[in-house]
């Protein structure tokens, strides 16, 4: 009875097919499950991101406006009339074709950088999706 014990042991070394196909099964539906909410973090982390250098940009233009009483004079000059006002370089849009450029105007075209408002100094992303409500 010993003797059969040890070799029916002996012959069960590895796996079966079946086990190797609900391991797979199972690993992966455990990445359907993840992937979509690790795909969905860099998203909010761009986001996050564009969120803080409008913030830091729009405090920029206010200093600036407080010292000057007016508003920069437009989009091309804004990097160099802020840059006292900013730690560091302009910043880059995370969005579009991500590039530091002011374009002037009232309304995104969605094609590149930030758009600036010279009039009122609203300052944004040019995108022409909901990122003009941040």
């Amino acid at each position: 009875m010993s003797g059969m014990k040890s070799s029916v042991s002996k012959l069960r070394r590895a796996f079966s097919l079946v086990e190797l196909v609900v391991v797979v099964l199972i690993v992966g539906i455990l990445a359907a499950v993840a992937a979509p909410k690790m795909f969905d973090t860099s998203t909010k982390a761009r986001e996050s991101a564009t969120k803080a250098s409008l913030s830091v940009v729009r405090n920029a233009i206010e200093l600036y406006y407080s010292e000057n009483a007016a508003y920069p004079a437009s989009g091309a000059t804004l990097a160099n009339d802020l840059q006292r006002y900013l730690k560091g370089p302009f910043p880059v849009s995370a969005y579009g074709k991500k590039d530091a450029s002011v374009l002037d105007g009232t309304a995104a075209n969605g094609t590149t950088g930030w758009v600036y408002d010279k009039a009122t100094g609203n300052f944004w992303v040019n995108d022409t999706t909901n990122f003009n409500a941040w």
